[in-house]
């Protein structure tokens, strides 16, 4: 794997959800690096990405309650545990699970093991509500998905918080997750 500064000189093949994503973080003046690999299918292959960013990638975790009226991205560190218990009531709402395919689809434009922050620049309508665990925030430096799980990418994390997300509409909550048995 290779870092590269931006976007990728030949998009010949990429999915167009990826080059949106090029698009608007270049569009902001954001400043980002990347890496292509492999679809990552476990924790060792997700361990090769974050050495060559230079970052740990966040857990991002699709969920709903069981009515499916919420949804919610979670943005935690993945090395911790995540509990639903814990974080249902820190946001009042019982019963969360994770979404359905379908669901990251119609809302995100994204497919399972592709979940980003990156996908809210998809939902318009302000359906999914953000929220992120208080320890990714204390991080200079973000890392994620451009809306595909064959690239990730590296960014500023204040770049995400007060730039990216203003520009696609979204605020978010903190929470608090210890992840401890």
């Amino acid at each position: 794997m290779i870092l590269y500064h931006g976007r990728p000189e030949n998009t010949d093949g990429r999915l167009p959800r990826e080059i949106r994503t090029y698009d608007l973080l270049d569009s902001l003046g954001i400043e980002y690096w990347r890496t292509d690999h492999e679809a990552a299918g476990d924790m060792e292959a997700c361990l090769k990405v974050d050495a060559v960013l230079g970052v740990v990638i966040c857990k991002n975790l699709f969920l709903c309650n069981r009515q499916k009226t919420a949804f919610y991205l979670l943005l935690m560190p993945g090395d911790k545990k995540f509990k639903t218990k814990e974080l249902s009531r820190q946001i009042n709402s019982a019963r969360l699970s994770f979404a359905e395919p379908e669901d990251m689809l119609k809302y995100l434009d994204i497919e399972p093991g592709a979940v980003s922050v990156m996908g809210l620049m998809n939902d318009r309508e302000n359906k999914v509500k953000l929220l992120i665990d208080e320890d990714v925030l204390a991080d200079e430096y973000f890392g994620c998905h451009p809306c595909v799980n064959t690239s990730s990418l590296k960014l500023k994390t204040r770049d995400m918080i007060d730039r990216f997300l203003p520009a696609v509409g979204h605020g978010w909550q903190t929470v608090h997750l210890i992840g401890e048995d």
